[in-house]
């Protein structure tokens, strides 16, 4: 039993030994590679703090005359322009007020895909600008003055028959142009903006074209069709041919458009507002729950 315990005792220190003078020497390495790459001090270590005198604290004073003031948003604080409050107080009044089926329609605009396809067909069959114009009719006035007196002397007929060909296809524009080219069926395609101010201007052409079987939609917005018809805004714009080429397109596109606009039934009778704020929200639910609790009381 004492050899026993020897031997356990010896085996204990020296393997308890031997893993300490393993340990010791790594803990040697470790320091010497840290030294060596030169890792960052600990804290209380740095100049700042060994030479604090250096840098004495100055806590920051914002009381009048001292330091700089920190940005805060004061938009709530500005005065805003006239026309800003305005058009802020419209756009709740908006939201607030119930909007009838006729001024409603205006809200449900074409989505933004399909909008884009129609501003590219309408791109292509911009109107010629003043300086485009002023070319081309001095081009034509130099051509008939080179012209001699034998071609001049033609039939009215072949005159007409040249002017239908040579007719250059254009976008059509102008609320009194629009309605009788939609009364007398000649528009293919009629897009309606829906920011028009007074609204009053447009707000029965939707009616007449369901009547007269043109198709037509509502796009966002007046400023973007202007861009079309060299003007700032344009109301109304409508198509009434286009070449071979962009026949398959206008199809598509009034494929799309009469589902959504001259046969849909249902929206048309719909009414828009009604919206009420967060405030009044909050406290119509807060009604609505008091009122489901005292029905529960009242069942049990």
């Amino acid at each position: 039993m004492a050899k026993d315990k020897k031997t356990s005792t010896g085996g204990d220190k020296k393997t308890s030994t031997g893993g300490d003078t393993k340990t010791s020497t790594t803990t040697k390495k470790t320091t010497t590679t840290t030294g060596k790459s030169g890792a960052r001090p600990k804290k209380g270590e740095g100049f700042v703090s060994k030479h604090g005198h250096l840098f004495p604290k100055d806590a920051r004073d914002f009381r009048i005359g001292r330091d700089i003031q920190p940005k805060r948003d004061l938009s709530r604080y500005v005065k805003w322009p006239r026309y800003v409050r305005l058009q802020r107080q419209r756009a709740i009044l908006k939201k607030r007020l119930k909007v009838p089926p006729a001024i409603n329609q205006f809200s449900r605009t074409l989505d933004k895909n399909h909008a884009s396809s129609v501003f590219k067909l309408l791109a292509y069959y911009r109107p010629e600008s003043r300086e485009e114009k002023k070319k081309r009719l001095r081009a034509t006035a130099e051509a008939q003055a080179k012209e001699s007196k034998d071609n001049k002397e033609k039939k009215s007929s072949e005159k007409k028959e040249e002017k239908a060909a040579s007719k250059p296809l254009f976008v059509k524009y102008g609320l009194n142009h629009i309605t009788k080219l939609v009364e007398t069926k000649k528009a293919k395609l009629v897009v309606i903006a829906h920011d028009v101010d007074p609204v009053e201007l447009v707000v029965w052409l939707p009616a007449l074209c369901r009547k007269m079987g043109v198709p037509y939609c509502i796009v966002k917005g007046k400023a973007r069709l202007g861009t079309i018809v060299h003007k700032k805004t344009a109301s109304v714009v409508a198509l009434t041919e286009v070449k071979k080429e962009d026949q398959q397109r206008l199809e598509q596109l009034v494929g799309v458009v009469t589902p959504l606009y001259n046969d849909n039934v249902t929206d048309l009778k719909r009414w828009g507002g009604g919206i009420m704020g967060i405030k009044a929200q909050h406290v119509e639910k807060r009604r609505a729950k008091a009122a489901a609790r005292e029905a529960n009381k009242n069942i049990k």
